[in-house]
């Protein structure tokens, strides 16, 4: 038997070993897909069933989905024949290098479990933050997305939300619409209130409870300023703050109460 014999039956025999295992790895990529995508969607039936927050849910489902799928790539490779033990070793080193470099990201994921823990924000409410104001849509590892109030979205780092201020406007149901009007001072101040108190009154999305109240709150340069504050349903904000603005200016005009603007005074010259 020659030497090129010999060394083609010794290619031959490590193709077809590597070849084997690299068709083991690709089933096993694939059965093990298919397998993480059931044990989610149990894991989602499970959470529906114990009625966990919706918010809950995704965070888990998505932290579950990257653990399960970095045990995956980890069996892959030992079964490639990559020494597990070895490349944990990488994996920690490299962990570590990344960690010190991705210190926002780790913030963003400690930020991300505070929320999950603590609870100041679930998915549909209404919040402002980092200075955005919008519907919380999703709440993810790093991130979470909220939909503008112009349909755009928002996406916050978690670690940045978790650790400044959160306004919640869907905590408590309601909210209170703070509106100011001017009157001339030639105006009734006694009928005034009672005009913008049936405006009030009148609108079927303002609630009665709290009560709504107008007050004189300013004695400005050219007005007599009211703060119209009445309370409405938190899905109900705007439409109040627009019906109102507009109904205002409708039953002051209708009354007889001027709303002062500038005026520009002609001055004719004699030639």
């Amino acid at each position: 038997m020659n030497l090129e014999s010999i060394d083609t039956e010794k290619w031959i025999d490590l193709g077809l070993d590597y070849g084997l295992k690299i068709i083991g790895a690709i089933l096993i990529w694939i059965i093990g897909s298919w397998v993480i995508k059931k044990i989610l969607k149990a894991a989602k039936k499970i959470m529906s069933k114990g009625k966990y927050d919706e918010s809950l849910q995704k965070f888990l489902l998505n932290l579950c989905g990257w653990a399960l799928k970095i045990i995956l790539i980890i069996v892959v490779l030992g079964t490639v024949g990559v020494a597990t033990t070895s490349f944990a070793a990488i994996i920690a080193a490299a962990g570590l290098a990344v960690g010190m470099a991705l210190q926002g990201s780790l913030g963003n994921f400690a930020g991300g479990v505070l929320i999950m823990i603590f609870k100041p924000i679930k998915i549909g409410d209404l919040i402002e933050a980092q200075g955005e104001i919008g519907v919380v849509k999703e709440i993810e590892i790093f991130t979470t997305k909220l939909t503008g109030l112009s349909n755009k979205e928002i996406i916050i780092p978690n670690g940045s939300l978790s650790n400044g201020n959160i306004i919640n406007y869907s905590t408590e149901g309601t909210r209170r619409v703070d509106l100011t009007f001017g009157v001339g001072y030639d105006s009734d101040i006694k009928k005034t209130k009672q005009v913008l108190m049936d405006v009030l009154t009148s609108h079927p999305k303002v609630l009665q409870t709290p009560t709504p109240t107008v007050n004189v709150s300013e004695l400005a340069d050219s007005s007599i300023n009211f703060a119209v504050r009445p309370w409405c349903k938190t899905a109900d904000y705007w439409d109040v703050y627009f019906d109102i603005t507009e109904n205002v200016k409708e039953a002051l005009d209708a009354a007889g109460i001027e709303i002062p603007y500038p005026h520009q005074v002609e001055i004719h010259k004699e030639g």
